[in-house]
């Protein structure tokens, strides 16, 4: 971390990454955004991998999410886990709990990971609709395993048409465990939900009264991700922290993500090419990352720019029309926000 002060002067400062670290899966789920399943071709070594963990803690940054695909079909996951761990960078792992087995646990511990998150869609027919039979089972056979193991994790729940009537019944289910956190987010209609015409619609506003409604007594913290909202009478006491608000969308301004072939993108969600700043095999991250062209989408908003119903919302300076990659996905325009509740 000692480089760090070389970007103190900046005025971005790198926090977070999400960091694809494979496309392979062992599901090709219906809706999969970025369309796993198969490794893309020449994806980044495994020393190219651990030059850029050093790289994100020269950078500053404090927090990554391994993503696939499913990271532990990569062989090297947790060399690179460590790499980043033993900078001093909390590193969570986000999985679908297949293939988890007592090794893999293993290594979690020895990688100092501080957390897995893993993806369950609601009760058991409805997630096993969209993988395969049994993957509900195995999940929760992860999430015990992982629990007994004294790893912290929580659950993740991408929200669309056919699962989101579900969260009560599914709430009931994950109550018997000793989880930590639920986090409810919004399906975005790009890669296999684009293609498969994957319905994504849901009621945001009976979402949000669900969270505001069970989150005080919940056993677990429960919030919505920064893709749903915004600025209901629930603000402040839906998002997973007491007091906690959205201030808008962070790509580029604190957060990145990077794929398995080294594409930087303000956030691994904007899964376009036109949002690629550029690739670590052409440029180093920091020259991305301080390239003041690069995510000017968000280094350079105005309220100007903001559209529709958003533009004339009082609190439209601070939310800046919600989340960039689903207002691009589900209507091709960056600034208005299609699933902002306090309109429904």
């Amino acid at each position: 971390m000692a480089d760090t002060a070389k970007y103190e002067d900046f005025p971005f400062h790198l926090r977070s990454c999400v960091w694809e670290l494979t496309l392979a899966c062992c599901f090709k789920c219906a809706y999969c955004g970025s369309g796993g399943g198969t490794a893309r071709e020449n994806e980044l070594t495994t020393e190219e991998c651990l030059d850029v963990a050093g790289l994100l803690a020269s950078l500053g940054c404090r927090r990554v999410s391994l993503i696939g695909g499913e990271i532990f079909l990569r062989a090297d996951w947790a060399q690179i886990a460590s790499a980043l761990t033993s900078r001093g960078i909390r590193t969570c792992v986000i999985t679908n709990g297949y293939r988890m087995t007592p090794l893999i646990v293993a290594d979690l511990k020895k990688a100092g990971i501080e957390s897995v998150a893993v993806s369950v869609d609601g009760p058991a027919r409805v997630h096993d609709a969209f993988r395969q039979k049994g993957s509900f089972r195995r999940a929760f056979e992860t999430i015990g395993a992982l629990l007994d193991a004294g790893i912290p994790v929580s659950v993740i729940s991408a929200l669309r048409a056919d699962n989101a009537p579900h969260l009560p019944e599914f709430y009931e289910t994950l109550k018997r465990y000793p989880i930590f956190a639920w986090q409810l987010q919004a399906c975005s209609p790009m890669g296999f939900a684009e293609k498969n015409g994957v319905d994504v619609r849901f009621d945001a506003g009976r979402v949000i009264s669900f969270v505001n409604d069970i989150a005080p007594a919940a056993p677990f913290s429960v919030g919505v991700a920064d893709n749903i909202g915004y600025y209901t009478p629930e603000e402040g006491g839906v998002r997973g922290r007491p007091g906690a608000f959205f201030v808008g969308c962070s790509a580029g301004l604190t957060t990145i993500g990077i794929d398995s072939v080294g594409n930087v993108r303000g956030c691994e969600s904007m899964y376009d090419e036109r949002f690629i700043e550029g690739n670590l095999r052409e440029r180093s991250l920091p020259d991305i990352w301080t390239d003041p062209d690069a995510f000017a989408y968000n280094r350079k908003f105005d309220a100007r720019l903001l559209t529709g119903k958003c533009a004339r919302c009082a609190d439209a300076l601070v939310c800046a029309g919600g989340c960039r990659s689903y207002n691009w996905f589900t209507t091709g325009r960056l600034y208005e926000s299609p699933i902002c509740a306090k309109h429904l």
